[in-house]
């Protein structure tokens, strides 16, 4: 089941890379290829797989929230508060996408005729 699900998904966060710039296109392919680990490594159904992507995606926010209040503090540098901040944004946009069209392809097939 999983196996079937996986080129959908891949294909869905590869359409949404232009249409989130090119940062962000890059969280994408990120995301990607984390769900294609979570498979090759025995990652169970696509429940498991997407809840992996999505933890990955908490881990980022965690880091960079980490990493600003490191930076306020005058423990990490200006450049790796940016990086990690930027990094976990184009990990939201990400997600935000994937809800998008998650909650589009739920209503499509809920207007289908029975």
């Amino acid at each position: 089941m999983i196996i079937a699900a996986l080129p959908l998904v891949t294909s869905a966060l590869s359409s949404l890379a232009p249409s989130l710039g090119a940062a962000a296109g890059s969280a994408a392919s990120s995301l990607a290829a984390s769900a294609t680990s979570a498979v090759s490594a025995g990652g169970g159904d696509f429940g498991s797989v997407m809840a992996q992507v999505s933890g990955d995606a908490v881990k980022k926010m965690k880091a960079a929230e980490a990493t600003a209040i490191s930076g306020i503090q005058g423990q990490s540098s200006a450049q790796d508060v940016v990086q990690t901040v930027m990094s976990a944004q184009e990990s939201l946009q990400t997600v935000l996408a994937i809800r998008d069209k998650s909650v589009a392809a739920f209503q499509e097939v809920s207007r289908m005729a029975i």
